[in-house]
């Protein structure tokens, strides 16, 4: 019962009738959960607190539902862990943490307002629907592949809004009382570099404006940084897709071609075979290494040649159409 608990609860294949409604049902609940969270700020609606109230309640009721099921089947989502240790692997993990921070909202509302500020949290219960789908694991292998780079160009914006910051209240602050500390600073450099500007802080002085001029300009080349290695990252991704969905449906296609001495490929470029034969070249074994079929590799003796045969899938085309 407990492994058929676990294969309705995780996110299956669309042709898991069960599942795919249980993820069904569960976003329409998140969404109602969230909807009555945004209704609530309103004052004209106050007479439907009630109703609100016992919406919120039957949602959050579900979601311990939901939260008590996926503790108890822990064991098989963490196979490798014993029962008590997978079940606190999955309460320390992404996805425990925010289904336990969604629910103890709902307990605390007339308590500390920290508590209160979690209901927002609820909004992170989407995640874990959209993380089993392509789209959302492009986002997320993009992340996952460039965060050293975004985090050296996130260091950078932040070492050059620091040195903003000071500079600007050391110029300023002396004739301008909206630079009254260093925060202030911090503040109009964040809407300075971010191109934002809010326009409550402003330089006054004549160097306080050429240094702003500067680092306005700075400001637009900065966050382009971290926009073009993610831009470049979901190119790249796109294109791995892309060709793997490619070689996958040619895999039948394909040959192994040995390179015996005397063999009319011997001593010729890849680039001579793309041209002549129409082939594409994945890889060239040659000895124990596996190299990348450049333009100017040259096919040697013994090397072992996996292409992709143009006369295959012209034949293959041909029988088609007959």
């Amino acid at each position: 019962m407990r492994k058929k608990i676990f294969n309705i609860i995780q996110i299956g294949s669309k042709d898991d009738l069960p599942s795919r409604l249980f993820d069904i049902g569960l976003t329409v609940v998140i969404l109602l959960n969230i909807l009555v969270t945004f209704l609530e700020t309103f004052k004209e609606l106050s007479d439907l607190s009630t109703l609100f109230t016992i919406i919120e309640g039957v949602t959050v009721a579900v979601f311990c539902i939901e939260y008590i099921l996926r503790l108890i089947t822990a064991d098989y989502l963490y196979p490798e862990d014993s029962k008590l240790k997978s079940r606190l692997h999955f309460m320390i993990s992404f996805d425990g943490v925010v289904d336990l921070l969604t629910i103890l909202p709902f307990m605390f509302l007339s308590g500390f307002i920290a508590f209160r500020i979690l209901r927002i949290v609820r909004i992170f219960h989407l995640f874990r629907i959209n993380t089993h789908y392509d789209s959302f694991n492009v986002i997320r292998m993009v992340l996952h592949d460039r965060w050293k780079q975004i985090g050296s160009s996130l260091v950078i914006i932040f070492i050059i809004m620091l040195a903003a910051s000071l500079g600007m209240y050391s110029v300023e602050h002396v004739e301008n009382p909206g630079f009254e500390n260093a925060f202030s600073g911090m503040w109009w450099s964040v809407s300075a570099l971010l191109t934002v500007g809010y326009g409550d802080i402003y330089p006054i002085t004549v160097i306080g404006k050429i240094m702003g001029i500067l680092i306005a300009f700075a400001g637009v080349g900065l966050v382009a940084i971290p926009t073009g290695i993610i831009s470049a990252g979901f190119v790249e991704q796109y294109r791995l897709n892309s060709d793997a969905d490619k070689q996958h449906h040619d895999i039948d296609k394909i040959e192994e071609i040995i390179i015996t001495a005397g063999h009319e490929y011997a001593g010729k470029r890849v680039l001579e075979l793309k041209e002549k034969y129409g082939y594409t070249l994945y890889m060239v074994i040659r000895d124990e290494l596996t190299l990348l079929p450049t333009d100017n590799l040259i096919l040697k003796e013994n090397d072992i040649a996996v292409i992709r045969s143009e006369r295959l899938v012209k034949a293959e085309k041909t029988k088609k159409k007959k």
